[in-house]
């Protein structure tokens, strides 16, 4: 089954107590601020918040009287966070069958949600099992409480573990003007050539949280573009991330409306590639090859 997911992804961390510690009613408004932008998908692991953003987007949802089969829901699982909601000595990873379907089916009650449109395992762990994944994930899609099955920065190697069990149809990664490796380690590659749909976290790197000569540098070619592209330097980075021929999403993490209706407009955007490598030069700080 193949699910259509909005080219920009909302991500719903910093919705909650660990970002903008928005209200019910406030959360329901970026709700509905996102479906008129075109943005209808929502991004959610079950750690965010210490286990209780899933919870607080769910109320808001509810709220909302957005249709269920009008909005796309990810979300994750896996990672034993330590802090006050759980009982746990360290902070690891789980993917017995029993504990991935007993994590999805809390995300789906917390989320009001009936199912899934995606669910993600976090991060891979040394101690998984492909055939323990398989049966979660059998059972779960027999059950229609998910739609379909992914990854969350597994390597291509370690998809290819998880994939010889279960189909795996995405997998997020880091990905962004600072954080561009995936596209020469073979993760991207591998993603195109098993039509596994990338998505990315963090896109827009650290340009605008360090100041270095790394982030100097692409300051100063952004500053060329923004007239050339009538656009803000955060759109622009996003559209570098969107000309990249696997079609990766970007998730954003904002709760800013302001800032969302930006995102969204990225994907009007059409960079030159003489811009785009402009922009990747400028990140490398050395020619290409």
């Amino acid at each position: 089954m193949t699910i259509e997911f909005s080219r920009i992804i909302q991500g719903c961390m910093g919705w909650g107590i660990w970002g903008s510690k928005l209200s019910e009613s406030e959360m329901s408004q970026r709700i509905h601020h996102c479906l008129e932008l075109g943005i209808t998908t929502f991004d959610h692991a079950d750690i965010y918040g210490d286990y209780t953003t899933e919870a607080a987007f769910g109320d808001a949802f509810h709220s909302s009287g957005v249709k269920r089969e009008d909005i796309q829901l990810i979300t994750k699982c896996g990672i034993q966070y330590v802090g006050n909601t759980r009982d746990n000595e360290i902070k690891h990873y789980q993917y017995d069958a029993n504990y991935i379907i007993w994590s999805a089916e809390k995300s789906i009650s917390d989320l009001k949600a009936d199912y899934l449109d995606l669910l993600l395992l976090h991060r891979p762990s040394p101690l998984i099992r492909a055939e323990e994944v398989a049966k979660a994930v059998d059972k779960l899609t027999s059950e229609g409480k998910i739609k379909s099955f992914g990854l969350s920065n597994f390597t291509p190697s370690q998809t290819e573990l998880v994939a010889s069990q279960s189909k795996v149809s995405a997998n997020q990664i880091e990905f962004s003007i600072t954080a561009f490796e995936a596209m020469w380690n073979g993760s991207l590659d591998h993603m195109m050539m098993n039509n596994i749909t990338p998505m990315c976290w963090s896109p827009l790197g650290s340009v605008f949280k360090e100041d270095n000569d790394q982030t100097k540098r692409i300051h100063k070619v952004l500053d060329d573009l923004i007239e050339k592209y009538n656009a803000s330097k955060d759109q622009l980075l996003l559209a570098w991330i969107l000309k990249h021929p696997s079609g990766i999403h970007p998730v954003i993490g904002t709760a800013t409306p302001e800032r969302i209706t930006k995102a969204s407009e990225s994907v009007k955007i059409d960079l030159s590639e003489i811009d785009w490598f402009k922009m990747l030069v400028a990140s490398q700080g050395h020619k290409v090859a």
